[in-house]
Parts: C-alpha cells; sequence; structure tokens
C-alpha cells in the first residue's frame, strides 16, 4: 500500500523534505512508518511528534489506509 507522509517544521529539517510517499505491508500503523523512518533519521526520534491522518489528529496504533496521508509535526508553543 502507499502512504503519503508530510513533514512539517523540525520534522522537514530532519528529514530534508516536506513530503514522500511510501509504500508500506498492510497493515500497518502511523508508529510503524514513524519507526521505519526514524530509523534512517535517528535524530526524529529525539522528538515528541504528532500525528494526523487525513487530516484529522491520531496516535501512532492508528491503522493506515493505502493512499492515506500521514503528516508528522512538532508540538509549537509561543509566548
Amino acid at each position: 500500500m502507499k502512504v503519503n507522509v508530510l513533514f512539517f517544521g523540525v520534522t522537514a529539517d530532519i528529514i530534508g523534505v516536506r513530503e514522500l510517499e511510501l509504500t508500506a505491508e498492510e497493515p500497518t500503523t502511523a508508529g510503524s512508518i514513524i519507526n521505519q523512518l526514524s530509523r534512517q533519521h535517528p535524530a526524529l526520534a529525539n522528538h515528541k511528534l504528532l500525528i494526523a491522518i487525513n487530516e484529522e489528529y491520531a496516535d501512532a496504533n492508528t491503522v493506515l489506509n493505502d493512499g492515506d496521508e500521514l503528516a508528522l509535526f512538532t508540538a509549537v508553543s509561543g509566548g
């Protein structure tokens, strides 16, 4: 199955792109994709990531479907 992964903020800096398409075996979870990316880009594991699937907040245990859009970003704070 194919999953479109979007990166925002520091996640884009770590990965080096803002978007990529990954092929994964079914079934897979958002957490599995994040683990795969963290193995390729270890600095990603140093951040608490927020997850959205198809523009809805989700958690790492959410099962992905073919064609889903997985967005990864870090919490933003201001003052």
